[in-house]
């Protein structure tokens, strides 16, 4: 699908010119500005507004340098980012990664994902995201801590409980968290909610851990039941072995699936039998090894290396359910059609923006189900956002009932998202859904916010 609207098109080639050396943001806005033209030439106020023009330019990009000492008394310096994408539905928030891989493209397609995905939620949230270019692997706790002191010591500044509020993405998990909370707790002398995806001990939600991998199943199940089918006895390939596939795992085998090979940077694992979760958050949560160590635990599985340059072979294990769950780009169209020549029924992204342009082109020719990610990965900020609320109540929930509200939104955004594809006549496209939904609340509040 390509953009015929003027004014549209005007907009993402400014924006390509400005943005050129971009290439993750601007995919990120043309899928986005693909979906909206039905929306655009059907209320005039967002030309006259240009609220396209405005809401893809972040209001405020952070970018500073951050200082470290490692083991050996060498300074390091790594890059530090926030951009704070769009506030008019409520404070940013957003995750911060730290990936080897981070830059501004990578940071501003995933903040600018995030308006869309908060708005979605139906919680008061605007979009951001943050990061650095540290990598955690390898590194010693001491290492890894000084690094987050130093992050947090720059960024305590541009962030708050009304203000900014972020959370963990790839390779920031509960001990990033803590040592960041720590840091800005010391540096402003408050206990807030300035984080979310904290330790239970000092204010974090029961669920948040389980949550994005939850709510990606939730999410699916609906899909699947609204095209009557569902998990039950259905072969399921996911990406990753990082806490999205790990509880992705647990909850798709709870609704009757069988998860048959997993991964990380290094290879996938195939087990036929199915892959426990239990053994898996063992190997990267407790020894942090690599995902060949399941080996170990069932010898019977088959271990296959992943070579650099070469295509991810583990796109070729017959399924009936894909869950990329590892990182954005991760299956291109080679990848989709090998899925669809196999019998895959549908792909639901758990990891942010995980299909290529043509794979989502091959999904749609071929007619399968496929859920973007801002709609179907958004149990995890959603889940944020239940914390941010109980520590504004000082209260802590359930983890029946934070799990249920969970259940219930992602139930929501599926059903916002197919009423919202029907109403400008893309029935079951949901990812045009996804996209319309979650700008209708988004441009609305900016429309009455003035410039």
């Amino acid at each position: 699908m390509s953009i015929q609207n003027a004014y549209l098109l005007s907009v993402l080639d400014g924006l390509k010119a400005r943005s050129a050396h971009e290439p993750e943001f601007l995919q990120a806005v043309e899928e986005v500005l693909e979906s909206l033209e039905p929306v655009i030439e059907a209320d005039p106020r967002y030309e006259q507004q240009n609220i396209i023009g405005r809401i893809v330019e972040p209001e405020r990009v952070v970018m500073f340098r951050v200082p470290w000492v490692d083991d050996s008394g060498k300074v390091q310096v790594n890059r530090g980012y926030r951009v704070q994408f769009n506030s008019a539905i409520g404070p940013y928030k957003g995750g911060l990664r730290f990936h080897p891989t981070v830059d501004l493209s990578v940071i501003k397609f995933l903040g600018f994902e995030q308006i869309f995905k908060n708005s979605l939620t139906t919680l008061p949230m605007g979009g951001g995201k943050g990061g650095s270019d540290f990598d955690p692997k390898g590194k010693s706790d001491g290492e890894v801590m000084r690094f987050c002191q130093s992050f947090m010591t720059e960024l305590q500044r541009h962030i708050g409980p009304d203000t900014d509020v972020p959370a963990g993405d790839i390779g920031v998990g509960a001990r990033e968290i803590g040592y960041m909370f720590g840091q800005y707790k010391k540096i402003r002398d408050e206990f807030t909610g300035v984080l979310t995806g904290k330790g239970l001990s000092y204010g974090g939600s029961l669920a948040r851990t389980e949550a994005t991998g939850f709510g990606l199943c939730y999410f699916a199940d609906a899909q699947l039941r609204d095209n009557g089918m569902s998990f039950q006895g259905k072969r399921v390939v996911i990406s990753g072995s990082g806490n999205v596939a790990i509880y992705a795992n647990q909850k798709c085998t709870q609704l009757g699936g069988k998860v048959i090979a997993m991964s990380d940077s290094n290879g996938y694992i195939v087990d036929e039998n199915g892959i426990d979760h239990k053994i898996i958050k063992e190997i990267k949560e407790v020894k942090r090894a690599r995902i060949k160590t399941y080996l170990e635990y069932v010898p019977t599985a088959k271990y296959v290396e992943t070579v650099a340059g070469q295509p991810n072979g583990l796109w070729t294990v017959p399924c009936d359910i894909a869950l990329p769950c590892a990182t954005q780009n991760e299956i291109c169209e080679a990848d989709a059609k090998a899925l669809i020549a196999n019998g895959c029924i549908g792909v639901f992204e758990g990891a942010n923006m995980p299909s290529t342009p043509g794979a989502i082109a091959a999904y749609q020719a071929a007619g399968i189900l496929f859920a973007p990610a801002k709609a179907s990965n958004a149990g995890g900020v959603a889940t944020s956002g239940l914390e941010m609320s109980q520590n504004s109540e000082r209260l802590s929930w359930t983890f029946e009932e934070v799990d249920a509200k969970l259940k219930g939104i992602m139930e929501g955004i599926y059903a916002a998202c197919a009423a919202a594809a029907e109403k400008y006549g893309m029935k079951g496209n949901i990812q045009a859904g996804a996209n319309i939904a979650g700008f209708l609340k988004v441009a609305d509040a900016m429309l009455w916010q003035g410039i």
